[in-house]
């Protein structure tokens, strides 16, 4: 893998860490580009479960998919890309292409973030397939025809406008069937359950913009989507320790968190085939730092009840290489395999999901 210079980590700012956004992707065979407004419908409120400790256990899983917001959406896409024979679809708000930051935090900040740097991402596609070329990744010819759903938010002013744009262009590249969808967010996971205003960029990021880009972007992947369970939730919250699935033995040493969260419906727990969705938290919105809100209002427990979808939760956590609590898309563990298979995180991520079946 190529190696790049490795700049302050301390230099990554908070703003950049939890999302990042951009213009949709152009018009073409495999993007579908969509526009969505603000209902201005109130917030409805949210129905919690206590979370139980358990460790991971097999289910029956009969597809695994990801999602996730900034730092969470580029993990996204490095699990995805690492592991396309077994990731079969994405949901990202808010990130750029695969490998941007190039193990560069000075990269992460004026390519990735502020764009004033290019992103360089004929590069980034060049290394994507000479990679899966030595191994390294998953061949890339398992993206095509993979469904991407990615969100950009016209109020999220923390990352230039290209890179979700860069980042549909990316898939495209290898074949992915690409669905790009601009909203009025701000710097945020959109959920109807988001404490915050549609346009704000503020803790715990998670906003309501009177839409619904879970059952949206579920019914992309899924191919249909049944109606969320909108009163109490019927599965349950297992909280589990990490260090059991970290590399190493340690989640602490990767910057994870003690422990993670898994929400298993009644049905999948008694041994009916459900898929399985890796839900990725963006930084300063770990538990570690907003407790359960993006376990309880990212609007997925809802679906899962009536959806047969297992939802896991890994967790990041603030350390002295990571102050927000980022997950690791620029390098900042020190090596340099973090988007690839070995990554320290990618790797523990993985373990989690082959632990429930995947």
């Amino acid at each position: 893998m190529r190696t790049f210079r490795r700049a302050g980590i301390a230099a990554v700012v908070a703003g950049l860490a939890i999302a990042v956004s951009a213009t949709p992707a152009p018009a073409a065979a495999s993007v579908r580009s969509v526009t969505v407004s603000t209902a201005g419908v109130s917030r409805p409120g949210v129905a919690t479960v206590t979370p139980v400790s358990g460790s991971l256990h097999p289910l029956h899983v009969s597809g695994v998919y990801v999602g996730g917001v900034s730092s969470g959406g580029y993990m996204a896409t490095q699990l995805q890309v690492a592991y396309s024979h077994l990731i079969k679809g994405a949901a990202i708000f808010a990130a750029g292409p695969y490998y941007c930051a190039q193990n560069n935090a000075d990269q992460a900040i004026y390519a990735c973030g502020e764009n004033i740097w290019p992103d360089d991402l004929s590069l980034l596609e060049s290394d994507a397939s000479l990679w899966a070329s030595y191994g390294w990744i998953d061949p890339t010819s398992h993206l095509s025809g993979q469904k991407v759903w990615i969100y950009h938010g016209t109020n999220d002013s923390t990352v230039a406008g290209s890179l979700t744009s860069d980042l549909a262009s990316f898939y495209r590249h290898f074949g992915a069937s690409v669905t790009s969808v601009t909203g009025p967010a701000g710097h945020a996971w959109v959920t109807p359950y988001g404490p915050g205003a549609c346009s704000v960029t503020a803790s715990p990021f998670l906003n309501a913009c009177g839409t619904d880009p879970e059952g949206t972007f579920l019914a992309d992947l899924f191919g249909s989507v049944s109606a969320p369970n909108t009163g109490a939730l019927t599965g349950t919250l297992t909280r589990f320790t990490q260090s059991t699935y970290a590399v190493g033995g340690s989640a602490a040493a990767l910057s994870l968190g003690s422990a993670g969260f898994v929400y298993t419906p009644a049905a999948c727990a008694a041994g009916t085939s459900c898929r399985l969705m890796v839900a990725l938290h963006g930084c300063a919105q770990a538990y570690d730092t907003v407790g359960t809100a993006f376990v309880d209002d990212a609007n997925l427990n809802q679906y899962a009840d009536t959806n047969q979808m297992i939802v896991l939760y890994p967790q990041a956590t603030p350390s002295a290489v990571n102050p927000y609590g980022c997950w690791d898309w620029w390098g900042y563990l020190g090596g340099t395999n973090y988007p690839i298979q070995g990554g320290a995180q990618i790797e523990t991520i993985m373990n989690e999901v082959h632990a429930l079946g995947g």
